[in-house]
C-alpha cells in the first residue's frame, strides 16, 4: 500500500469590497504613499466595513467559494480548522460557527491561533489528520478582520494590516504529492514586541483599558522586522537543505505577506529569482492568517502538478516556520 500524504486539492478566497488605499491613509495619519510603498510594498488593503460582520463572515465566504469551485458536498468534510488571530468572540469557537453555516454538519471544528503563523501551523495540523488515515477531507481556513484591532491614528500599524480570508481543502494522496516536510519554531521572547495588552486574563477589559487604547495591536516594528527577516530566511534555507533542494528545484516561494523587504530577504537567502516569489502584498497588505491561502488563490492557475512549494511565515509570540509541499493538481 502506498504511503498516504496530505495534498491540497482545492482553494477558495474572499476579500471585502472596500479598498483602503495609501492615498486615503494620507488623509488619516501623518504618512504618504511613497513612504508606505518603499518600506512595506503595500499600495492598498481591504476592510470589512459592514456593521455586525466579523471574521466568520469572510471565512464562510472563502469556504463557500472553495466548495462551489471544487463541486464538493460540505457534508463530506470531516474537520474544519479555523486559523485566526481575530475570532468573532472569546470562548465560542469561530470555526464551529463557520462549519455549521457552510453545511459541514458532519465535521468537528476548532480555532487555531499562532498569530501570523496560524495558517502555516494549520497546514501541519491538517496534514497530520489526513496522514493518520482517519479523515479524508480537512478544510483549513485562514481569516482575519485586522481592522477590528487596529488603531487608525497609529501610523506604525494602520498602514500594514488588511482584512481577508482564504481556504484550502486537504485530501489523501498516494502519488507522493502534497505535504513533504516542515520546520516549525517558536520563542516566547516575542511576547512583548507584538501584542494586544488588554482583553485577556491578565488585563481584562475595563473602562480604563478602553480609554488607554490597550485593545489595539502594539508593534515594536524594528525588533519584529529584525527577528522576522532572520527567522523566515533561516527556516526556509533549513528546509531546503534538509530535503536536498537546490534553488532550481524550488518552483515557488509562498511567503507570509507582512513586508516586501522580509519576503525579498527570504528569497535572497534561498537563492530564488524574483519570478519564483508569489507576491500580492501590494493589493491586500498583511491579512495575518489569510496571506498564504490568498496567494494560492490569486496564483492558482500558475501552480502545476508536481511543483515544489516552500511556505514560510513569521508571527507574534514569536511563531515562525517553513513547510515543503508538492502541488497536487492543475487548475482546469
Amino acid at each position: 500500500m502506498n504511503k498516504i500524504s496530505a495534498a491540497i486539492t482545492a482553494v477558495g478566497a474572499y476579500v471585502p469590497d472596500f479598498v483602503l488605499s495609501n492615498q486615503v491613509l494620507e488623509t488619516m495619519v501623518d504618512t504618504n504613499d511613497e513612504w508606505i510603498t518603499s518600506r512595506t510594498g503595500i499600495k492598498e488593503r481591504r476592510m470589512l466595513k459592514e456593521e455586525g460582520q466579523g471574521t466568520s463572515f469572510m471565512a464562510i465566504k472563502a469556504a463557500q467559494n472553495l466548495i462551489e469551485k471544487a463541486g464538493i458536498d460540505p457534508k463530506d468534510i470531516d474537520l474544519v480548522i479555523m486559523a485566526t488571530a481575530t475570532p468573532d468572540m472569546p470562548v465560542a469557537s469561530t470555526g464551529v460557527y463557520v462549519a455549521t453555516q457552510i453545511g459541514a454538519v458532519n465535521a468537528f471544528a476548532y480555532d487555531l491561533h499562532a498569530a501570523c503563523s496560524s495558517f502555516l501551523y494549520g497546514i501541519s495540523t491538517a496534514s497530520a489528520y489526513i496522514e493518520s488515515g482517519r479523515y479524508k477531507k480537512v478544510l483549513l481556513i485562514g481569516a482575519d478582520k485586522m481592522s477590528s484591532i487596529i488603531d487608525y491614528t497609529d501610523r506604525a500599524t494602520c498602514i500594514i494590516f488588511g482584512d481577508g480570508a482564504g481556504a484550502v481543502l486537504f485530501e489523501p494522496n498516494t502519488e507522493g504529492l502534497g505535504f513533504q516536510d516542515e520546520f516549525l519554531r517558536s520563542d516566547g521572547i516575542g511576547r512583548e514586541f507584538l501584542k494586544i495588552d488588554a482583553g485577556g486574563s491578565i488585563l481584562p477589559a475595563s473602562e480604563e483599558t478602553v480609554k488607554n487604547k490597550q485593545h489595539y495591536v502594539f508593534q515594536d516594528g524594528k525588533t519584529v522586522f529584525k527577528y522576522a527577516v532572520s527567522g523566515m530566511a533561516d527556516v526556509s534555507e533549513k528546509i531546503m537543505e534538509r530535503n536536498n533542494l537546490s534553488k532550481d528545484d524550488v518552483n515557488w516561494l509562498v511567503a507570509h505577506q507582512a513586508n516586501k523587504r522580509i519576503i525579498d530577504a527570504t528569497a535572497n537567502r534561498m537563492g530564488l529569482d524574483e519570478e519564483k516569489v508569489l507576491i500580492n502584498i501590494q493589493k491586500y497588505g498583511n491579512t495575518t492568517s489569510a496571506t498564504l491561502p490568498l496567494l494560492l488563490s490569486d496564483f492558482e492557475s500558475q501552480l502545476k502538478k508536481g511543483d515544489n512549494i516552500i511556505f514560510a511565515a513569521f508571527g507574534g509570540g514569536f511563531t515562525w516556520g517553513a513547510v515543503y509541499l508538492k502541488w497536487a493538481y492543475n487548475k482546469q
